[in-house]
């Protein structure tokens, strides 16, 4: 069998998504909004790779120092975040994920420095760890890895999921994860003893046009609310969760709705509405540009 460390070609163990629950045979961690990542480091370097597989290495040089943080060979399971005020700031990783300007990319880890939060070992010293229960794990892992050099270690709570579950929501955190105890590691698959509980928002708002598909049916739906001014402001757009019954009655009311000035001027190429039919968004937190962060279409309503 492939030793772990040189092979790294480890796909992440994935999550099922449930609602809050509390058990006494799992733990609780907080959900990281953030960009998943495997590390290999030892104790002269240390490699960061993607789910994709791609070495990101060079994108996070204030990454380079975990390698002071192990005095063996390891492979950790984690998430690469930024901290902004304390909390996770997707945005604001994301901006360093593209980043491929050397100069730029040296300001930006000075600027916005980014940490690997680790959550599982799956390797140390020679040994797959992957068979063993995770609860052992994490005892290795708070145990041959030292926190500092931009690198911490996830804590956990036991048994309380759903208050710790409202305590995310309560920090507008992104949510909590659920893991079974005695759970190995399986690489690459999605399993019941892994489970994320994300913290979700919902808002009515109004259906202000809509990108056509090739055969020129209803693609992506654009949203909007009325700010305090009666102006109107963009929500963002989306995709997913709209029926096809839905999108025949957004077409079927542009037959006699349209309006030729474009309310936003994000979207080009868009079929333009009178804003009177009104729906729901089911979505993650408000971005920073006041889009909205995972958007899935819960419905649309006739009450309002």
């Amino acid at each position: 069998m492939a030793d772990l460390f040189d092979s790294k070609n480890i796909s992440p163990m994935l999550f099922y998504e449930t609602d809050p629950f509390d058990d006494e045979d799992s733990i609780f961690e907080l959900k990281l909004d953030g960009i998943r990542c495997i590390s290999y480091p030892e104790p002269k370097s240390v490699v960061l790779q993607n789910k994709r597989f791609k070495d990101v290495s060079t994108l996070y040089p204030e990454l380079s120092d975990i390698k002071n943080c192990v005095k063996k060979r390891v492979v950790l399971d984690g998430e690469l975040v930024v901290l902004t005020d304390g909390k996770p700031d997707f945005y604001a990783l994301s901006k360093r994920a593209l980043c491929s300007d050397e100069f730029k990319i040296r300001l930006a880890a000075r600027k916005n420095p980014v940490q690997f939060v680790a959550f599982d070992i799956l390797y140390y010293n020679g040994k797959d760890l992957t068979g063993l229960p995770l609860m052992k794990r994490k005892e290795i892992l708070f145990n041959e890895v030292t926190e500092g050099h931009n690198l911490g270690i996830s804590r956990y709570i036991e048994k309380e999921g759903k208050v710790f579950f409202n305590l995310a929501k309560k920090e507008n955190l992104e949510g909590v994860v659920g893991k079974k105890k005695d759970s190995l590691y399986h690489i690459g698959k999605r399993t019941r003893d892994w489970l994320k509980i994300k913290v979700m928002q919902d808002e009515d708002l109004l259906v202000c046009g809509y990108t056509t598909d090739d055969n020129g049916d209803v693609k992506d739906v654009i949203l909007g609310y009325y700010d305090d001014n009666d102006n109107l402001v963009c929500r963002g757009k989306v995709y997913l969760g709209i029926s096809k019954t839905e999108r025949k009655i957004i077409k079927n009311f542009a037959k006699n709705n349209i309006v030729k000035k474009p309310w936003f001027d994000k979207y080009k190429n868009a079929v333009w509405l009178k804003p009177e039919l009104v729906g729901t968004a089911h979505f993650m937190h408000e971005t920073e540009n006041g889009g909205m962060r995972q958007p899935v279409w819960k419905g649309l309503r006739d009450d309002k």
